[in-house]
């Protein structure tokens, strides 16, 4: 007990050491998150003003705060908060002989630098894709992945407001997706990271993004939109386009669907007058039927 404990702690003070130094910039600068963070926020904010694709939408749009709270709670905070549970849990994963190669089908670690990046992303992000099918498919899921679809104004900070319990659900299937490169994570991983923070907030951007020829690769503003959209096809009651940083899964599975590029459709979910509109409220959401 005493060696979880201690691992525990251990794993704790040293997210919390990490973040207080990415703030001091005592961090290297391509793994400092939080000044990264904000700084791909500020361009993408330049662009939504610079070239707005919803004209009428303000700058400061509806829940514009409440979104930048989340961009922090979720990146940072809850990151902090939950890093020693995932230590016990890697320890206690241990104790069952359960290792980073359990799971192996390949090693990649030979391979050049650009070609780790490329498998690693493209594995990463198929993970995520399924883990969000997921939370649309499953009733108790679904419960809380409404606080992302609770946005009813969309812009670049949507991209991070989430239940906490989103994070439980993603991290055990990332952590999968490693394991499945023999527990392998590219040197330069972070670049990886800091694409995927870049296409997120623009897909979540007030920017007409489509890729032209390949928008059927990677995910855009305009396929993201509609997957937030409140009237779902009735043919596609449980979603549309999840695709995170890729869009090909969703023409491979059969799930895209962009029927106009107007931007003017509305977003939420057909319950939605009885959901919570605060942080506190929806921070408790998802634990009972309504």
């Amino acid at each position: 007990m005493k060696k979880y404990f201690t691992a525990f702690t251990e794993a704790f003070q040293g997210t919390l050491n990490w973040t207080i130094d990415s703030i001091m910039f005592n961090a290297p600068w391509y793994t400092n998150y939080f000044w990264g963070l904000i700084a791909i926020s500020l361009v993408v904010w330049m662009l939504e003003i610079a070239f707005p694709w919803r004209k009428t939408q303000s700058i400061i749009r509806k829940d514009f705060w409440l979104d930048g709270f989340y961009m922090f709670f979720n990146f940072f905070v809850f990151s902090i908060v939950i890093s020693g549970f995932y230590k016990v849990m890697g320890l206690g994963f241990l104790e069952f002989g359960i290792t980073n190669k359990s799971f192996a089908l390949m090693d990649i670690s030979h391979w050049v630098m650009w070609l780790q990046l490329l498998v690693f992303f493209i594995i990463l992000d198929f993970v995520q894709w399924f883990t969000h099918v997921l939370l649309h498919k499953y009733e108790f899921l679904w419960r809380f992945h409404k606080v992302h679809h609770s946005v009813k104004e969309m812009g670049f900070a949507a991209h991070l407001r989430y239940h906490w319990m989103e994070n439980i659900f993603y991290k055990p299937l990332k952590t999968f997706g490693v394991m499945i490169l023999g527990g392998f994570e590219p040197e330069q991983a972070y670049i990886v990271h800091f694409i995927a923070i870049s296409i997120g907030h623009l897909n979540h951007a007030n920017i007409r993004i489509t890729w032209g020829p390949f928008k059927y690769i990677f995910n855009n503003s305009v396929m993201h939109l509609y997957h937030h959209i409140k009237a779902l096809p009735e043919d596609r009651p449980q979603g549309i386009n999840y695709g995170i940083s890729l869009s090909i899964w969703d023409y491979i599975f059969k799930t895209n669907y962009v029927p106009e590029e107007s931007g003017t459709i509305e977003l939420g979910f057909p319950d939605e007058e009885s959901f919570p509109k605060g942080f506190v409220g929806q921070f408790f959401s998802g634990f009972g039927k309504k």
